[in-house]
């Protein structure tokens, strides 16, 4: 079990140090996005209303990185942020026209470069693929909830 522990710890460490790249290099002319943007435009676009805490905790981040985050789609004109009207101390974010647009273009791209990645790919690696991730997340879930 080692060794097999050993191989997938290698292997996943590339593939986080190789994804951003892979997924965020030129995904739109002239727009730079980090992974925390896209994931956070994704969630605002299927959730609207929802409050910077509720953000943060879909994200996996802390409140202080997400209130710089919010504060960076706000000013590129991606989210707004307004207080709730019935606990002012509350932020409720909403994804702007612009933000939908961006989601929409940015998904468009990631989705072609799936079906170009998966298309290099054999039927069975594919297959394997589609096992092996939805494991893999399930028992890294139950992790962290266990942990948490």
């Amino acid at each position: 079990m080692g060794t097999d522990a050993d191989h997938l710890h290698h292997l996943l460490l590339e593939l986080v140090r190789t994804a951003e790249f892979a997924l965020l290099d030129e995904l739109l002319p002239g727009r730079v996005l980090s992974m925390s943007q896209l994931l956070a435009i994704h969630e605002l676009d299927l959730h609207t209303g929802i409050s910077q805490r509720e953000l943060a905790e879909r994200l996996g981040l802390e409140k202080s990185s997400v209130s710089r985050l919010v504060a960076d789609l706000e000013v590129d004109g991606l989210l707004t942020r307004q207080r709730d009207p019935d606990n002012r101390r509350i932020y409720r974010l909403d994804i702007t026209e612009q933000g939908r647009r961006l989601h929409r273009d940015a998904a468009g791209v990631l989705h072609e470069r799936y079906e170009r990645w998966a298309s290099a790919m054999t039927e069975d690696e594919r297959a394997g693929l589609a096992v092996g991730i939805p494991a893999l997340l399930r028992v890294m879930h139950a992790d962290r909830h266990e942990a948490g």
